[in-house]
């Protein structure tokens, strides 16, 4: 029997959700100090009214709501899943009111892109966007490339039964002892990279003949977009504006690095180096790359669209890394997909649906789930091909030797098949708008998927309930369901549960 959650249960939610509604104001102080050092009042004005709200809204819930009681299971999904609807809510206020955005529901769809790393945008006249708002935008990846509540583990809270609400975060690996630490391992490993990723990108910047304040400002936010396998820029034109193939080597570079599983990460960083070329999520990425690119390789031979050899490499295997990490980053015009033929948007929407490695920055599918059903598939040929007596126990490699099991296949099955259905959801809804199948997996693709790369369909001109459907896609993408189902049986049981 259904039962009705209780004022008790309310209470443990909305308590921790004024905690969240704080921490996100307390973010919005880093574009403020930008609007200040660069002198846009507008946008002083505008983060102010949102740190403002967002405190109030904060405060009001942990004074209403205060209680002590435990979180359970279910109070950690509803509060991640919360989480991030409201971070999209509160992100989207100073967006919408920087006036490049033609509504409420725009600025949202914005704003839940950039904390799902998504990429895909709805700005208007992008390139005289403030820079305060830009960085707003490429923060809101950083966040939500290492997680809002990871972030929220590092710094309010202590408690070890909080990993219910990191595992609904779509992270189920400990890399230290308990969560908390791993939490903060997480967010001091990312500060690190960013210090050095901006400080390597601001040199080119330089190089490329930006002045300092323009280089710094750039490579900041093209790290944060990179790393955390976002995909916003400054800039409409995207990576293509800068025409520079150093700022592509390195954002490939980073893009790759926010895709390799921080776990994996750490153990090659104190311990194993060999653990590079033996674990089973990294083998799965390097030879899904190799496929994926022999296909749009093929694919674009075919057209001879770039008869350069620099060239074919430059566009071809540069989107094919932006798409296989869930980045969005891209050198050539949206609409220059429409140009490629069917087998190549085919070999980019296989690696946009596939994404990079598990506990990482990336969405999509991941990386381990592909390899373990590869594994699994063996231990049933081999199962067919030995003798009946033949026991067989498969094995894969992930920081450790593990004996493959029934719970690791189902686990990766249902995971599977759930954003199958939600790619082919966004499509056929697409499709329901006129848009052609291709282009609508393609577009629906990147959205579940947490990728950003887009044919052209994404624009402030589409439906609105087109702009919602990418909106759920990015968000139940990026939690990986468990949690966004939860929700749904929460407020079914408030609906319909028995008392």
């Amino acid at each position: 029997m259904l039962l009705k959650p209780q004022l008790e249960d309310l209470k443990v939610i909305l308590y921790h959700i004024g905690k969240i509604s704080i921490l996100l104001g307390l973010f919005m102080f880093l574009p403020l100090f930008v609007g200040i050092l660069y002198s846009e009042t507008q946008a002083i004005l505008d983060f102010s009214i949102s740190i403002v709200f967002s405190f109030i809204f904060g405060f009001f819930l942990i004074l209403f709501f205060k209680t002590e009681t435990e979180i359970h299971f279910n109070h950690a999904m509803v509060i991640v899943s919360l989480s991030w609807i409201l971070a999209m809510f509160l992100g989207a206020i100073p967006l919408y009111l920087s006036g490049h955005f033609s509504s409420f529901l725009d600025s949202c769809f914005e704003a839940m892109s950039g904390f799902a790393t998504t990429g895909l945008t709805l700005a208007q006249d992008l390139d005289h966007l403030a820079n305060s708002y830009n960085f707003w935008r490429h923060l809101t990846m950083f966040i939500g490339g290492i997680g809002i509540i990871v972030i929220a583990l590092s710094f309010l809270i202590t408690s070890s039964a909080y990993i219910r609400m990191y595992i609904g975060e779509a992270r189920d690996e400990k890399i230290l002892p308990n969560i908390v630490s791993t939490a903060r391992f997480i967010l001091y490993i990312s500060i690190v990279y960013f210090i050095v990723g901006t400080l390597s990108l601001t040199i080119v910047g330089l190089i490329e003949g930006l002045t300092l304040k323009s280089a710094i400002l750039n490579g900041a936010c093209l790290f944060m977009a990179a790393f955390n396998t976002g995909g916003f820029t400054i800039y409409s034109q995207n990576i293509l504006y800068y025409h520079s193939i150093l700022f592509e080597i390195l954002t490939c570079v980073f893009m790759l690095l926010g895709a390799i599983n921080f776990k994996l990460q750490y153990t090659i960083l104190v311990s194993e180096k060999k653990e590079l070329f033996r674990d089973i999520e990294i083998k799965t990425l390097f030879f899904s790359i190799i496929i994926t690119f022999t296909i749009l390789g093929i694919a674009l031979r075919l057209d001879n669209l770039y008869p350069n050899s620099l060239s074919f490499f430059r566009k071809g295997f540069y989107q094919l890394i932006s798409a296989h990490t869930g980045t969005g980053y891209s050198n050539i015009y949206s609409p220059q997909f429409l140009s490629w033929n069917n087998l190549a948007i085919f070999g980019i929407i296989v690696a946009m649906a596939i994404g990079g490695c598990s506990c990482s920055t990336t969405g999509a599918i991941k990386t381990i789930r592909i390899g373990l059903l590869y594994k699994g598939l063996a231990e049933d040929i081999k199962k067919i091909i030995l003798p009946e007596s033949s026991i067989v126990n498969e094995r894969f490699h992930h920081i450790n030797d593990i004996i493959l099991e029934d719970k690791h296949l189902r686990s990766a099955s249902v995971i599977i098949i759930c954003y199958i259905a939600l790619y082919f959801f966004g499509a056929i809804v697409g499709m329901f708008f006129g848009y052609p199948f291709l282009n609508s997996l393609f577009e629906s693709t990147s959205a579940a998927g947490n990728v950003g790369l887009s044919c052209g369909i994404t624009s402030p001109d589409m439906p609105s309930f087109l702009k919602i459907t990418y909106i759920i896609q990015m968000w139940a993408g990026r939690l990986e369901f468990i949690s966004v189902f939860t929700l749904f049986g929460f407020i079914w049981s408030i609906i319909k549960g028995k008392r």
